[in-house]
């Protein structure tokens, strides 16, 4: 007499053995190499194809006359070429959208102790470009660096400066807002997420902050935008909250708003390198934020310690 076969027709569902969906394509490339494809996707068509028609509606120069279109410009550029391809190359790879973005209510004492930290390490940064305009530099290269430091600062300053009310909302929507939404969906997102599973939670973070210095194409500002870039992504480390960074992130730009607007030192700087302070002033300015960064840095880390179970 013949074993009776086992009837697995009748069993319940939670006893069937389910096999796992297999990967897709995009699944399977390694997270760095995604992480690596996915900025020159979207490097390429911001700024190749976004600059590009930029380049044609401005005529290649922003003015007084075209600031308005040049603003519709940015605006709809980060939209359509940073974060809808942000969103489409999470998505091919990643099911879970929020979750992989880790997007979560934030705590108001995490955003808080952040946004000091951000505004202390500003004033540091600050600092370090005073002592970087010290360094001497062949005459050539250094007549290159003035002229493309001139052509940033007053496109920048045509971008943002604002003449009303109105026009300073919708410079700090343009400005401070959208950028640190797109740009912390792009870098401490869909970029750091991938760098962290391919080389764990800090390495990834420090590779993303080098590439955000990077990728902004502002060779005098690689430093102080790689290490606003580093921080952001430690807070996200830590937290395992997007939204803190971008709340740190947005901050850091309406600074620039709110002193363009008020026609401040553009940095919110105490001790100002260009209003004739000593380097003894200089150096006590560096030593006295550099004590508040690192006392709301080591808060940052106090609050988000793992929590020891009984």
């Amino acid at each position: 007499m013949e074993p009776l076969e086992p009837n697995t027709v009748n069993l319940p569902p939670a006893e069937i053995t389910r096999q796992p969906p297999s990967p897709t394509l995009f699944q399977r490339i390694h997270p760095a190499l995604y992480a690596l494809l996915s900025l020159a996707i979207v490097f390429f068509l911001y700024q190749i194809v976004g600059g590009g028609l930029t380049l044609l509606v401005s005529g290649g120069r922003v003015t007084e006359n075209n600031v308005s279109l040049m603003r519709w410009a940015t605006l709809i550029g980060q939209l359509v070429f940073i974060l809808v391809p942000t969103i489409i190359l999470t998505r091919l790879r990643h099911r879970e959208i929020r979750r992989f973005f880790r997007f979560h209510i934030p705590d108001i004492r995490d955003v808080v102790v952040t946004i000091v930290a951000v505004f202390a390490l500003q004033q540091m940064l600050v600092g370090y470009m005073a002592v970087q305009d010290l360094i001497p530099w062949p005459t050539e290269i250094q007549r290159l660096i003035d002229l493309v430091k001139k052509l940033y600062e007053e496109t920048y300053r045509l971008l943002v400066l604002a003449h009303s009310p109105f026009e300073f909302l919708g410079v700090v929507i343009i400005v401070a807002l959208v950028p640190a939404v797109v740009e912390e969906l792009l870098f401490r997102g869909l970029v750091q997420r991938n760098l962290e599973d391919a080389a764990g939670g800090m390495p990834g973070a420090v590779l993303a902050g080098l590439v955000f210095g990077a990728y902004h194409l502002i060779p005098t500002s690689f430093v102080p935008l790689a290490i606003l870039g580093i921080y952001f992504g430690f807070v996200v480390v830590r937290t395992q909250n997007i939204t803190v960074a971008m709340a740190a992130h947005f901050f850091n730009n309406f600074l620039a708003c709110v002193a363009m607007y008020m026609q401040l030192d553009e940095d919110f700087v105490v001790v100002s390198p260009t209003g004739g302070a000593t380097a003894g002033a200089m150096a006590a300015n560096f030593t006295l934020f550099c004590v508040v960064f690192l006392a709301a840095t080591l808060y940052l880390v106090y609050r988000t310690r793992p929590q020891q179970i009984e």
